[in-house]
């Protein structure tokens, strides 16, 4: 075990641990810290705690010192800088005719790299580019071309459900998130339902996957034959997943009757359950689409 604080830089949604280095240091101050990048300005989301060697990505460097007012004032006039950096590199953007779409604009605490993270269709020849912005700015300029998640995930946005997007309030990195995720909740296989403001599958499927899982496997299939605990036998019209209901039409005497039991009221064959593809073969190709799309997050590679 170490003892270690964790660290959140403003484009990384992971957390990273540093040695508090006989420092005390509380949860929510501001810390200057070495990172790949160079110097850098973060928060402390997790105080001074004890975590498995395992975790920890070595070697473990220390925190340079507690933010002082100073380091607060660079901090917002990097801030500042950042915006008059954004705003010069659309026209440079504009000049070159390029195809490519701007995001976000930031410098390292130490000023000693310049990064523009933008998003495109396909690869961008941006070495002119490159060369306009270094001659303007006078530091190393890194463009780094990002996914559409990134995106969100920067800029943030209100979801479906009406509340903040989970990966620009608090998910710490992307998930992979499958169709196989949407058909196990027995949510609608319709791109456009299950799909964020990203256009990719929903971050939330991941988050009830494996309950959803261990229940349905006490489930029958829609279709399947049952007993019930009286001897009737019938097949199964529909299933409630989280209540564990079963809707079955029984036949008695020669006639069909729809009752509903709890599942632990039957008796039926366990088998691989079936997956639902009640969906148009265009749809069925926008899901195959959204699948392949599916990637890991391209701002937490430092």
């Amino acid at each position: 075990m170490t003892t270690v604080i964790g660290v959140r830089f403003r484009k990384a949604g992971k957390v990273y641990y540093f040695s508090p280095a006989n420092l005390q240091i509380e949860k929510g101050a501001h810390v200057i810290v070495e990172t790949a990048r160079g110097v850098e300005y973060g928060t402390v989301i997790m105080g001074a705690s004890e975590v498995e060697d395992e975790e920890i990505v070595q070697p473990l460097k220390p925190v340079i010192r507690i933010a002082t007012d100073e380091d607060d004032i660079t901090n917002a006039e990097n801030r500042e800088k950042e915006e008059r950096a954004f705003d010069i590199c659309l026209e440079k953007i504009e000049k070159h005719k390029l195809d490519m779409k701007l995001i976000e604009v930031e410098y390292t605490f130490d000023n000693n790299k310049l990064l523009f993270y933008f998003t495109a269709d396909g690869r961008i020849d941006f070495r002119e580019l490159v060369k306009d912005l270094a001659s303007i700015f006078k530091t190393r300029i890194e463009l780094r071309q990002i996914g559409v998640r990134d995106e969100m995930k920067i800029t943030g946005g209100i979801g479906v459900c009406g509340r903040g997007l989970c990966c620009n309030t608090f998910l710490p990195e992307f998930a992979p998130v499958s169709i196989k995720m949407a058909k196990e909740q027995n949510l609608s296989l319709n791109p456009s339902k299950i799909s964020g403001v990203c256009g990719r599958l929903m971050c939330c499927l991941k988050n009830e996957e494996d309950t959803y899982e261990h229940l349905n496997k006490r489930l029958p299939n829609v279709g399947d034959r049952v007993t019930d605990k009286e001897g009737l036998k019938g097949e199964v019209l529909s299933v409630n997943v989280l209540r564990q209901l079963v809707k079955v039409i029984v036949d008695i005497d020669n006639e069909k009757e729809i009752r509903e039991y709890n599942v632990s009221d039957l008796k039926f064959k366990l088998a691989r359950r079936k997956e639902r593809l009640d969906i148009s073969d265009e749809e069925l190709r926008e899901l195959e689409v959204l699948d392949k799309k599916e990637g890991k997050s391209k701002l937490d590679d430092d």
